[in-house]
């Protein structure tokens, strides 16, 4: 069903393909232009929709900025994340949680957005609390910590959060270094024995209760 571009009221049915056109329209500008040079006009362009209809539906570039990146999270989030973190055993839990953690962090989208915060952030300061806010890494964190809460009953919040940081930070930041272009890329078969002997350092070194 072809949808007129700058025509009467979208109906029911429509209006979702048209937020659905514009996100796919920012994204792609976002990107690989940047977020300074993409304007609300260029997104609204190519998009194929007046700049009233972005409007109605996005308040602005941040809005439409924080809607991307809600969808980028969304869609790098593994189907099946629940049962990821609820596994018996604490080794296997960990590895399956770093390799998908770690295929997400480098999935060219992830990449991109990467080098986009890197470039702009210090310009735009309102991306990197975008990020924060929306970003995927505190949830990671706090569900991490609950896994090795889980794991030690007794251990203190506070520790099992200050592990899980330094976890996620050990799995992602050699290999998405690399990965945006300061080294070699790793195959896939790499990323998984990263992931895992990440892991297995982490176990050999972390302790439940930080005194013992």
């Amino acid at each position: 069903m072809a949808i007129s571009p700058r025509g009467g009221r979208p109906s029911r049915a429509q209006a979702p393909l048209i937020a659905g056109r514009i996100l796919d329209a920012a994204s792609a500008l976002f990107l690989t232009e940047g977020y300074g040079v993409t304007s609300v006009e260029a997104v609204a362009r190519r998009a194929r929709v007046s700049k009233r209809t972005l409007y109605q539906r996005f308040a602005g570039k941040p809005a439409l900025f924080t809607a991307v990146l809600q969808r980028l999270v969304d869609r790098l989030r593994p189907p099946d994340v629940e049962r990821l973190f609820h596994g018996s055993d604490l080794r296997a839990t960990l590895n399956a949680i770093a390799e998908a953690v770690l295929d997400a962090a480098l999935s060219p989208d992830a990449l991109a957005l990467s080098r986009l915060l890197l470039a702009e952030a210090r310009r735009f300061p309102e991306l990197a609390a975008i990020a924060d806010q929306v970003g995927a890494r505190d949830e990671a964190v706090t569900r991490i910590a609950a896994v090795l809460q889980h794991a030690a009953p007794g251990s203190a919040g506070a520790h099992t959060r200050f592990a899980a940081e330094q976890l996620l930070q050990l799995v992602i930041a050699v290999p998405q270094r690399r990965a945006l272009g300061l080294g070699p890329s790793m195959s896939a078969a790499e990323r998984r024995a990263w992931a895992h002997d990440t892991v297995e350092l982490f176990l050999t070194g972390y302790r439940a209760d930080p005194a013992a």
